[in-house]
């Protein structure tokens, strides 16, 4: 799990997370840092050049042709011949067969569950391993079952489905057809919200009876309706709906 910054320096601002199993390319170098572009979502940022793990050209551009499964473990390990590496839920396993994974020239084992992204979707599982997440603590910038933000979580359960989201809210409204009811959800639909400029800073992944599950200082469960999310512990809404979104069908 490693840091993504918005600057070339410790202090700065995570962005987002390198989650194992993740390619990307490097941008350019500064001192003991590399600025990257994720393949998956086409996002950029500084990482520490102690943190990287060259691949050759040839890995990476199969690698990027590929849906990779996914670990369905909270946390499990892989091992080579000199390392065992632990890894968590929604890490990619890079050219799984069953047993092995290839991280560049090196084959690893891996004995935990795997997400299989060739069965077609299906509601119940997208539910299920959207409430692995369940309790887990709000991290700016976070895509793991240890830390995540509301986008972060978003992705990475979509993900677990096969599917790849972009990383931030504004930028996951693009995908989808729109319901234009809060009735006529269904679960696996994804809702946004915004703040008082219209710009849209939240989303959540909506669940039967019309509740949601969404990152907000932790993974949680609140209810539903046209007007936004309503937390009954606060007794009052705390998110403004703007739009949901059937990303999956």
């Amino acid at each position: 799990m490693v840091p993504v910054r918005r600057e070339p320096a410790d202090r700065s601002e995570q962005l987002t997370q390198l989650i194992f199993g993740e390619c990307y390319e490097v941008l350019q170098t500064q001192d003991k840092w590399l600025q990257i572009r994720t393949v998956a979502d086409d996002y950029q940022g500084w990482i520490d050049y102690k943190q990287h793990t060259p691949v050759s050209d040839a890995y990476y551009q199969e690698w990027a042709t590929i849906e990779h499964p996914r670990s369905m473990d909270i946390v499990q390990t892989v091992s080579g011949a000199d390392v065992v590496i632990p890894i968590m839920v929604g890490s990619r396993l890079p050219f799984f067969d069953g047993i092995n994974i290839r991280v560049g020239e090196e084959k690893m084992v891996y004995n935990g569950r795997a997400t299989n992204p060739s069965l077609p979707y299906r509601e119940n599982f997208l539910q299920k391993m959207a409430l692995l997440f369940l309790k887990a603590p709000y991290v700016w910038g976070g895509k793991s079952v240890f830390g995540l933000d509301c986008s972060g979580f978003v992705q990475q359960v979509y993900g677990l489905c096969g599917h790849s989201l972009l990383r931030d809210a504004y930028q996951q409204v693009v995908h989808g057809q729109e319901v234009h009811f809060v009735t006529q959800t269904r679960p696996g639909d994804v809702a946004f919200f915004d703040n008082e400029e219209g710009r849209i800073v939240h989303v959540g992944i909506v669940l039967e009876d019309q509740q949601i599950i969404h990152a907000s200082g932790e993974v949680r469960i609140d209810q539903l309706d046209h007007h936004g999310i309503y937390n009954r512990e606060l007794k009052r809404y705390t998110h403004k709906l703007r739009i949901i979104k059937r990303i999956l069908s």
